[in-house]
């Protein structure tokens, strides 16, 4: 009986350690996303995370909402600055995401200021 709840107690451990990995390692997907940064800001009550959202329209009605992990210290930073700024992100989407990372699925991992498509001059 020992040796069967030892080997159970094994298998959920190595069972939720997989599954927090596959979470954090393996991306759903990557890709490219511009347009004006609205709003960048550090939220939550228990544990704090970087939100923002890019504007990708004039109407402001095609929105896209990212988070940024506390370990990329030069990304807040760039954030921060760039705002009200037309903005190029590189973004990984997660399958699921944990409290403690942030809100979204999507992962900013680099960002760069951009010409604004809207306003030529």
């Amino acid at each position: 009986m020992k040796k069967f709840l030892t080997i159970l107690i094994a298998v959920i451990v190595f069972g939720v350690g997989a599954y927090f990995a596959f979470i954090y390692y393996v991306p759903y997907s990557e890709g490219y996303r511009s347009g004006e940064l609205i709003k960048f800001s550090r939220k939550g009550v228990v544990v704090k995370t970087w939100e923002g959202q890019i504007s990708q329209g004039l109407s402001g009605t095609n929105v896209f909402s990212f988070s940024v992990e506390d370990k990329e210290e030069d990304i807040v930073q760039k954030l921060k600055e760039y705002q009200g700024q037309y903005i190029k992100v590189t973004y990984k989407e997660r399958y699921a995401t944990f409290f403690w990372l942030g809100d979204t699925k999507y992962f900013i991992t680099e960002v760069a200021v951009e010409k604004s498509p809207l306003f030529r001059n």
